[in-house]
This record gives structure tokens, C-alpha cells and sequence, in this order.
């Protein structure tokens, strides 16, 4: 087995659009999940609208690729109301029946013929980078070092998506220090008695529902610029995903949804590129490399089930603040 090419290669995610998607997924989850206590199981649909609201706004109205990003961010504050304004007053599981419903009647959405013109179907949607591309002011050539080198147009998506990813960061920092953030995990312990102190607690709820959601948009829009926008990406197993991410790093934090993308891609891609290499390698003569691939997608539902049960405040987090190991 070649140890060097596989460690290059796990290494290399640290620093990619799709660990800085998920990063900005989990961030907005945290805000959701962590922080509000909502249950929030349509990732995928948030993440959906924000890729497939960015590439038709090009496509179809023309748009900019600047003007695209912002529309696709509002599409995520209607697809958050949607949502929000019909369950946010009861209990918090209806919350979570209607988004991965919504998330996957929006998937089914994208995926019918009806539609194809605007949606590209099955084939998702491509061609729309050219903009975004001719924006790009690094130079032709080579940067990085080690396992991170990449051309300009691989590293222009990068470092668009590592501001947002700051930018985001910053912005739920600084949310929840103040008393807004407060209430918001006072709503998260005991909903009841924020309601006696005279909070409107519904408000509060739909705040950080499209908070939360826009920054979940945002991901969807950073991995759409490395990749095409594609209809099968955006499955239940992707939240199932976001949500391993936030609970390794630490639902309760700011910076634990960060840290947790990061180790959780690094992980993928080392078993992605271990678990063949194994049985190339003669180790486990009873699986075809395919087969052992997909042992990856086993050991992240076996290591979720860890999670919850030894360690649900993450490594960031604190224990006395996750209310469902009470």
C-alpha cells in the first residue's frame, strides 16, 4: 500500500469547497440544533435550495453570479417560513417531520421531467460557472504546497468559500454572546419560562430557523461552486452527515460545527482511499474494493451511534448544556 499517496490524499480535504460546505451546513445546524433546539432533519433541502437557486438564477434569469448568490439566499429565508410558520408553535418533532419531508419533496422536485427545462432533472444543472470564473483575479498558475496545490480556478472557489465561512463564524459569535443568544438557549432548556418572562418565543424560533437556514443555503452554494448542482447530492444521508459533523465537533458551539467537518472529511477520504487499498493489499480477501469502500458509510452510523451515547456534547461542547443527556 502506497501510506504516502493515501495520507496526501485525506490531508488534501482540509482545505476544499465540500469540507467548507459542510463546515457552513453544520455552522447553520449548530445555530438550528445546538443552539435554538430544533430539530431541523431538511438539511439537504436548505443546502438544495441554495446550489439549485444560485445555478438557475444564471442559467435561466441571467443573473450575475453575485446577484445569483444573494438570490439564493433569499429563496432559503422563504423556504425557512415555509417551513417555520405552520410548525414552529407546536411541538418540536413536527419540525422535524416537515423538513425532511419538505427536503425530500424538493428533491423529488428536481428530479421530475416536468420541470427539466429549469431544473435539468436527473442530469442536474451545469455551465454556469463561467461568470464566476471570469471574476477571478488570482493569476494563472500553481499555489500551495505539500498535498494543497492547486490552479487558480480551483483555488478562486476556496477562498470565496473560506470568507463566507469566516464571515458566518463571526456572525454567530458575536449572536450568541449577546442577549439574543441568551434567549435562544434559554428557549432550548425551557421554552415555558421564556414565555412567562414575556419573550415572544415563536419570533425568537423563526429567527433562528432562517439564520440558520440562510447559512445552511450558503454551504449549498459553496459546493455547487466546485461541483455541478446535481439532484443526487442532496439525499437524507447528507443531513444524516451534518448532523454527525455537528455532534463530533459540538452542537453547542460556534467553532465545534468547524473543527468537526474538517476531521469528519479528513476520516472519509482516509477510509475512502484505506479500505481499497486493504484489499488490493490482500487484507480482506472476502470484499471487492467497491464493497470496501462502502464499509466508510457503515463505520459513520456506527460512529453517530458512539456519539450520542459516550460523548453527545462533542469535543468542543460542554455536557451540562445538551438537554437530551438529561
Amino acid at each position: 500500500m502506497d501510506w504516502g499517496q493515501i495520507f496526501n490524499q485525506s490531508a488534501s480535504s482540509i482545505i476544499s469547497t465540500t469540507t467548507i460546505a459542510y463546515a457552513l451546513a453544520a455552522l447553520g445546524l449548530g445555530v438550528h440544533f445546538g443552539q435554538a433546539g430544533l430539530l431541523n432533519m431538511g438539511v439537504a433541502g436548505f443546502m438544495a435550495v441554495g446550489a439549485y437557486g444560485y445555478a438557475i438564477s444564471i442559467l435561466t434569469f441571467g443573473f450575475p453570479w453575485w446577484l445569483a448568490a444573494f438570490t439564493a439566499l433569499v429563496a432559503a429565508v422563504i423556504f425557512a417560513m415555509i417551513l417555520g410558520i405552520p410548525t414552529l408553535r407546536l411541538r418540536g418533532d413536527y419540525l422535524a417531520i416537515v423538513t425532511i419531508a419538505a427536503a425530500e419533496v424538493l428533491r423529488l422536485l428536481l428530479l421530475t421531467v416536468a420541470f427539466e427545462e429549469v431544473t435539468g432533472s436527473a442530469d442536474g444543472l451545469y455551465g454556469y460557472s463561467g461568470g464566476f470564473q471570469d471574476a477571478n483575479p488570482i493569476p494563472d498558475g500553481e499555489y500551495g504546497f505539500g498535498p494543497w496545490q492547486f490552479n487558480q480556478n480551483e483555488l478562486w472557489p476556496i477562498i470565496i468559500g473560506i470568507i463566507l465561512l469566516a464571515l458566518a463564524v463571526l456572525l454567530v459569535w458575536a449572536m450568541m454572546r449577546s442577549p439574543w443568544g441568551r434567549v435562544l438557549r434559554g428557549i432550548r432548556e425551557d421554552e415555558d419560562a421564556v414565555r412567562a418572562l414575556g419573550k415572544n418565543v415563536f419570533a425568537y424560533k423563526m429567527q433562528a430557523l432562517i439564520i440558520g437556514g440562510v447559512i445552511i443555503a450558503a454551504g449549498g452554494i459553496v459546493y455547487t461552486l466546485g461541483s455541478n448542482a446535481s439532484p443526487g447530492v442532496y439525499v437524507t444521508s447528507l443531513t444524516f452527515f451534518v448532523y454527525t459533523i455537528v455532534l463530533l465537533g459540538g452542537a453547542a458551539t460556534v467553532f465545534g460545527p468547524v473543527l468537526g467537518a474538517v476531521i469528519f472529511w479528513v476520516l472519509q477520504f482516509f477510509l475512502s482511499n484505506l479500505m481499497p487499498a486493504l484489499v488490493d493489499a490482500g487484507v480482506l480477501p472476502f470484499m471487492t474494493a467497491n464493497q470496501a469502500g462502502m464499509v466508510r458509510f457503515i463505520l459513520v452510523g456506527v460512529g453517530l451511534m458512539l456519539l450520542v451515547i459516550f460523548m453527545p456534547q462533542g469535543i468542543l461542547g460542554n455536557k451540562k448544556e445538551m438537554t437530551f443527556v438529561k
